[in-house]
């Protein structure tokens, strides 16, 4: 969208602008609440250093009360926002992730990876594969993690990939690498994509239809991800021919999960399609709300779909 402000360089809707003498004005996504325990769910949460070489961070959530001898499944989380908006410590995802860890029993990791544009993609997936090697490093007997709580309370055998939007592309692009890990006691079994962000130049489904919603999606790809490939850079378009084959998913199950009103669903939709017939030897499975729009679950979280979506994700985790 062009800029009707003189002093606005660059304008991405709905999520900021960036100002002539280079100021990111962000206008979504700013808002931050401190961890500590929640008491609707009884989970308590803490904030910590992981890669102390980029300074990236995570929000750690655990239930308040664990079995002393009982391992819980991981969840390791990446969070949405176009790449370019929002924290674990947005109070939208602080509340989501509680209640998401007090509905499934799981222990929760939330990464906090850097954000374009200050720094530009790839930045979010290396800092994303970081904490995926840095919580494969306390799986190992003699490995060089120290956190109490994963060493405590997780059972690495049952690490969850979970992401919505943006975090579930960075989801995909973590699963394709898992096979590069050595740590023998690290199993990832799934991964969870709630309404995935996918694009493309060429409209598909709804998006033929919806040709302003196109563009301004168009917009957020080229901003935080400037190529020459644009749409159809890989990393946003996990079909075009140069993206890893679907069939290398490090998983045995794939949970793709859309919303009937989002201009993403027909990309989650294709996704789910072409896993399915890619050779990949897992199991997908695929959920979708009607009536709901992009991520509904984390604006209205206590709406009764909104609640149907976090039981199936913990259904999901705890199936055997």
């Amino acid at each position: 969208m062009e800029p009707t402000n003189p002093e606005i360089s660059v304008e991405v809707p709905p999520y900021l602008r960036v100002h002539k003498d280079g100021t990111i004005e962000r206008l979504a996504g700013t808002q931050v609440v401190p961890a500590g325990f929640d008491s609707e769910t009884n989970v308590v949460s803490k904030d910590i250093l992981i890669i102390p070489e980029t300074g990236v961070t995570a929000r750690l959530y655990c239930p308040n009360f664990t079995h002393k001898n009982v391992k819980l499944p991981l969840v390791l989380y990446f969070h949405g926002g176009a790449y370019c908006i929002s924290s674990p410590s947005d109070p939208l995802y602080h509340n989501s992730l509680n209640k998401l860890v007090a509905e499934a029993n799981v222990v929760a990791v939330s990464v906090n990876y850097r954000l374009a544009p200050e720094h530009p993609l790839p930045a979010a997936y290396q800092d994303s594969w970081a904490a995926v090697q840095w919580v494969a490093s306390h799986a190992a007997p003699d490995g060089e993690g120290h956190e109490n709580w994963l060493m405590d309370k997780v059972d690495f055998s049952r690490v969850f990939l979970v992401g919505d939007s943006a975090g579930a592309n960075i989801g995909h692009y973590m699963a394709v690498r898992l096979h590069v890990l050595s740590s023998g006691q690290f199993k990832v079994p799934g991964l969870i994509m709630v309404h995935p962000y996918f694009w493309g130049k060429e409209p598909i489904g709804v998006e033929i239809t919806d040709p302003e919603r196109k563009k301004m999606v168009d917009k957020w790809w080229d901003f935080v991800c400037p190529s020459d490939k644009g749409n159809d850079d890989p990393l946003i378009n996990p079909f075009v021919e140069e993206a890893p084959d679907l069939k290398g998913v490090g998983c045995n199950k794939v949970l793709v999960t859309i919303a009937e009103k989002d201009i993403l669903r027909d990309r989650g939709k294709l996704y789910h399609k072409k896993l399915v017939n890619s050779g990949w030897k897992g199991t997908a499975e695929f959920y979708e709300t009607q009536g709901e729009d992009h991520v509904f679950h984390i604006f209205n979280p206590n709406s009764d779909k909104a609640k149907s979506l976090i039981k199936r994700i913990a259904a999901f985790i705890n199936e055997q």
